[in-house]
């Protein structure tokens, strides 16, 4: 445990480098370089979706609380937090980390006030795009934030108060500063949701009782009717229980619901509701709140409260999360690098260890897709599968870093299509909601590549049949249907390419499985992709119908690409990259396409881009192509040049959204000189480490080694290309390696120089793995 006095919490900083870092740094030495604000940028600018769009507030390693202020409610504020807002309205339990669209969670808000008049009343009304202003926000400065790894706190500067958030895996506690007062106050607003559509809710309601004079426990169910989740149309429907406890006692308090307010009531029901206690203060008295959630019950969520809290100790609190993220970093390990680098890289991984997070109670209880009470069997449930973006860099990151995660997530997947009938599995999962959230079908390749890395404490079977029936069930949705029938999406060729490498996934698990009709059938249905390739335009082109291209109006400016355009989309057959080469007329014709689209780019890596731009998850493979093509040392430079421009430290250190893991997993993997471009095929292809050294412990449960280092020799800010490759003492020509041969363990060494060895990696015979073979 940390040795953290109570005394020594508010002099954080966003920097915590007091002391010089060991020369090999992991566990509590990482931890110190965690800087939560990094991101925390929500604000659109140009074509962007905002940047990082994450959250300063205190979570655990996968957790199911995050505790974070709230600057913001409705608008595509996902967070509830933005760095350019100038007030705080409150502090709530949980809420997405870098997701675009709508936003989710955000329950149980609390906010802590000093005056005679209680304010609590939202708008009546209110427009999708409004902002829904609380009457009870405070403004606040930057200057008196406090941020750090399980730590955050605030000046709310109209109250002269501070507000102080840390959190345990299941629970959450808050502790408030008051000045001289003759009323202060602390209210809760079990309405609140930030996503809603209005001020008022219409279809969900709350129920709340007060338990005695320091407790109140009661429900919160969310409909998607009020919003949420992609303004409701993400279909989350949830309840959030809670047991909450003060150390001060209740005195004078009361509820609301909507306008009526109801002093000393012992519960409440309704669709609007709240609860405020008010008392003096002299300056510098506290009042500490405690709670603990559930999405099952309020008895889980008591028994979570009582395993997370149970005394009245900030600083223990404080320090058990700061140990848990201490005990999480232990696993990789860095040496080398600069202060920034190291910064960036641990909040890399504090970022991508938020999510699938935990929402299963500590017994095991979770509510499955069919709203009935469920026990987990050897497993965790985990919730909030961001499949589009994080199968590219999230879980291959994962099945190599923390299995055990990985199949956690496959099992809840699994047990989702079960439960709700279905049969087959969901795009893009929050709150076993199918979301339908963008296309594809990614959940199969992360159940292909999960069995074929050697992931496999699930029902192989039933796993695959969840898989077989998701890429042959035309009511699955979002062209699906069409793509069965003709080959292709109609208008999309987003969705024709990723359907294609759902269906070589499937192909892929089948053959591993000796199921080969099946396999035989879909690799070939994955050649689909072709069907929309345009020799004309040399490039992918949405099709009308089989006779027909759709309007041609430049790379840049096509039709049929999801949050891309055709030059970004148009690269996406990670399965088949030489099949792709020779549409394209070979290596020099698929070069003289692919160089431009990074020099256009001018380096320019930072919000949104018309060339390869990282601010969106459909190119980030893309650096690693030219290695398929014989230049291994423009995929080393440009995946540096991508580290190097599109992560920084600071507020604006993400590019793009974080979207639950994805960004922070590519700069992960990328950093250690190693990144997928088909995560099923087991591949990785070399890039050029940042660091001169990283450890990775690995599993037992699923790896055959115990650790993997990876060195890079001679290694600098200009010493970017890779001079040679040896495993274990045996030279690798290939500017690739299989995951199989990282995971039994030993040395991976780099030496690194300042000028590309083009003899290096470019031996055509040495090419990376692709379905398809070179043209004659």
């Amino acid at each position: 445990m940390l040795g953290i006095s109570i005394a020594s919490i508010c002099t954080f900083s966003t920097q915590m480098s007091a002391q010089e870092p060991a020369e090999t740094m992991y566990g509590e030495a990482l931890v110190e370089y965690i800087d939560p604000i990094i991101g925390c940028w929500a604000k659109k600018e140009g074509m962007s979706h905002g940047l990082g769009k994450t959250f300063p507030g205190p979570c655990t390693p996968f957790g199911m609380v995050q505790l974070s202020p709230d600057t913001i409610t409705g608008q595509d504020y996902a967070p509830g937090y933005c760095y350019t807002h100038e007030q705080i309205e409150g502090f709530s339990f949980a809420r997405l980390s870098g997701a675009g669209w709508y936003g989710e969670f955000g329950n149980l808000q609390v906010m802590a006030s000093t005056g005679e008049e209680l304010k609590y009343l939202r708008p009546v009304g209110g427009k999708i795009r409004d902002v829904l202003t609380s009457p009870v926000a405070s403004s606040f400065s930057h200057e008196n934030e406090s941020i750090s790894a399980g730590y955050y706190s605030v000046m709310l500067d109209d109250y002269d108060l501070l507000a102080e958030l840390t959190a345990a895996p299941r629970s959450g506690m808050l502790r408030f500063t008051f000045p001289e007062a003759k009323t202060s106050r602390i209210q809760l607003d079990f309405a609140r949701r930030i996503g809603m559509r209005q001020g008022r809710l219409e279809f969900s309601h709350q129920q709340v009782s007060k338990v005695d004079d320091y407790t109140l426990q009661g429900s919160m169910q969310c409909s998607s009717k009020d919003g949420g989740w992609g303004r409701g149309n993400g279909q989350a429907n949830y309840t959030m229980h809670f047991y909450l406890q003060f150390d001060r006692k209740i005195e004078n308090w009361g509820f609301w619901d909507a306008e009526q307010i109801t002093p000393s009531l012992a519960e409440i029901e309704g669709k609007n509701t709240g609860f405020y206690f008010e008392f003096p203060t002299s300056a510098g008295d506290q009042v500490m709140m405690k709670a603990g959630i559930s999405f099952v019950s309020q008895a889980g969520a008591k028994a979570n409260l009582a395993k997370d809290i149970p005394a009245w100790d900030f600083a223990q609190v404080l320090a058990a999360n700061r140990q848990l993220w201490a005990d999480e970093l232990t696993g990789v390990a860095i040496q080398g690098g600069s202060e920034d680098q190291k910064t960036i890289f641990s909040t890399a991984l504090y970022h991508a260890y938020i999510d699938p997070r935990s929402v299963s109670d500590y017994d095991g209880n979770y509510i499955g897709a069919d709203n009935k009470v469920h026990q987990t069997d050897g497993f965790t449930y985990r919730s909030l599968f961001s499949g589009w973006d994080v199968f590219r860099s999230q879980f291959p990151m994962l099945t190599l870093v923390r299995p055990d995660i990985v199949n956690d997530e496959i099992n809840s997947l699994l047990q989702m299509a079960q439960q709700s009938g279905r049969g087959y599995l969901p795009r893009w999962e929050m709150m076993n909601a199918y979301s339908q959230c963008m296309v594809g079908d990614p959940a199969v390749i992360v159940f292909a590549e999960a069995y074929l890395k050697g992931i496999r404490n699930f029902d192989v079977e039933a796993a695959y049949q969840a898989c077989w029936k998701t890429v042959m069930t035309a009511g699955n949705g979002r062209g699906r249907e069409q793509y069965i029938q003709l080959g292709y999406v109609p208008n999309s060729q987003s969705r024709t390419l990723e359907l294609a490498y759902a269906d070589y996934a499937v192909g892929m698990f089948a053959q591993a499985l000796g199921k080969n009709e099946d396999a035989e059938f879909l690799l070939k249905r994955s050649m689909n992709y072709k069907n929309v390739y345009d020799p004309e335009v040399g490039n992918m082109r949405s099709r009308i119908n089989d006779e027909q291209w759709a309007a041609w109006k430049g790379l840049l400016k096509g039709a049929g690409c999801v949050e891309s355009n055709p030059y970004q989309q148009g690269w996406f057959v990670p399965h088949d990259v030489q099949g792709l080469i020779n549409l394209m007329g070979g290596d020099e014709k698929f070069l003289a396409h692919l160089e431009p689209f990074f020099e256009k780019s001018e380096g320019q890596f930072t919000g949104w881009n018309l060339y390869y731009n990282h601010a969106n998850e459909p190119v980030h493979h893309v650096p690693f192509l030219f290695t398929y093509a014989g230049k291994p040392w423009l995929t080393q430079k440009w995946s540096r040049t991508v580290m190097d421009r599109a992560y920084d430290v600071g507020v604006k250190g993400l590019c793009g959204n974080e979207d639950l893991g994805q960004m922070s997993a590519w700069y992960i993997l990328s950093a250690m000189g190693i990144h997928p471009v088909d995560p099923v095929s087991g591949v990785y292809l070399v890039g050029s480490p940042l660091f001169d050294k990283v450890t990775v412990d690995l599993d037992p449960n699923y790896h055959s080694g115990k650790q993997v280092e990876i060195i890079a020799h001679n290694n600098s800010a200009e010493n970017v290309y890779v001079q040679s490759l040896s495993l274990n003492g045996t030279p690798i020509e290939a500017a690739w390696l299989r995951h199989e041969d990282l995971i039994k363990g030993g040395v991976l060494e780099f030496t690194m120089g300042p000028e590309p060895n083009k003899d290096w990696g470019s031996d055509p015979s040495l090419r990376p793995p692709s379905l398809s073979q070179p043209k004659e």
